[in-house]
């Protein structure tokens, strides 16, 4: 029979590769596979023109989900309320491509490769308008996307370090809340004040940034207060292996392939760029499904410390008692 310091060769052998193959499955596929999977759209204008315009765009199959709009105006505010990525507006003047890359760039760009191939073979210029442009400091949205991974890591390592450390109860739930918090205002600092990549109400971003850094940090300390190490490691491999790459942040989550753009919405990660986009480029457009989520993540994490460290207590405050009445029997 192998030796124990044989058997965790084995072990490390075979679980190394697996873990990079995992690792490079859920970084890898979605972004090889980007592409707009019912993307929604919208169109305004005459009902003759848009019908035209309508039947053109279903050339691209399961690519958008078409909205109508009576308007450009309506579909404007569709767009600001993020209800669409976009809108084609048939007007005198030509048809006219309205964008907001402030919800992804990389749609914004797609949309308008989409649309200019489409006019290009009727001989047509499609003009376009960025209705809500990404900030001059971050045109390509990679700050953003950038800022994905330092606050899943933030919120891993304060999970961590609040079990380390063997806080537990309200302690543990305090240690959290006060690390949450002052890492949006510190990530609020940095993106907002500082680089400038973020352009919506401060104290808004920092709250933000603070409940998804609470969300991932709740989550892995409530799961270690109930199933130990292995709960912690669960919790950060869901983070880091499945929220992360499945978040959408470098182009939206309708463009990724499912189910990972569904999966990604109801992780930490995946909602709170969604959020952190509606309330630094929309004004809080669209951002109670998000918020919701981060709340329930951040809530079920704290209650699940306070009952780890509650069930922990009383079993260690029965041990002394089972002894003290062994040692009576004995006596």
């Amino acid at each position: 029979m192998p030796s124990t310091s044989t058997r965790h060769v084995i072990a490390v052998v075979v679980l190394v590769p697996v873990l990079a193959a995992l690792a490079l499955w859920a970084f890898a596929w979605p972004a090889a596979r980007t592409a707009p999977r019912d993307l929604p759209l919208g169109i305004a204008g005459p009902p003759a023109a848009i019908a035209q315009v309508e039947r053109q765009l279903e050339r691209h199959e399961g690519a958008f989900e078409i909205h109508r709009y009576a308007d450009e105006a309506a579909a404007r505010d569709a767009i600001e309320d993020r209800s669409v990525y976009g809108a084609v507006v048939v007007t005198p003047e030509g048809p006219e491509l309205l964008t907001a890359s402030a919800a992804g760039p990389a749609v914004a760009q797609f949309l308008q490769q989409a649309v200019a191939q489409q006019a290009s073979a009727g001989g047509i210029q499609v003009r376009t308008v960025d209705v809500v442009p990404a900030p001059a400091s971050d045109p390509r949205g990679a700050a953003l996307n950038a800022s994905v991974l330092p606050l899943a890591l933030a919120g891993i390592a304060a999970g961590a370090v609040v079990t380390r450390l063997g806080l537990r109860g309200v302690r543990a739930v305090t240690a959290l809340l006060g690390a949450s918090a002052l890492v949006g205002v510190v990530a609020a600092g940095i993106a907002d004040s500082w680089l400038g990549v973020l352009t919506g109400d401060w104290w808004a971003e920092a709250a933000v940034l603070g409940l998804s850094a609470l969300a991932v940090s709740g989550t892995v300390a409530g799961l270690a207060a109930l199933a130990g190490t292995a709960g912690m490691g669960i919790a950060a491999a869901v983070v880091m292996l499945l929220g992360n790459p499945f978040s959408g942040a470098p182009s939206a989550p309708r463009m990724l392939p499912e189910p990972a753009g569904a999966i990604g919405q109801w992780l930490p990660p995946g909602a709170g760029t969604t959020l952190l986009r509606s309330v630094a480029y929309f004004d809080g457009a669209a951002a109670t499904g998000p918020a919701l989520t981060l709340t329930w993540w951040a809530a079920l994490g704290l209650c699940a410390v306070l009952l780890g460290g509650s069930l922990r207590a009383r079993k260690e405050s029965g041990a002394p008692a089972a002894d003290a009445r062994g040692l009576a029997t004995v006596g």
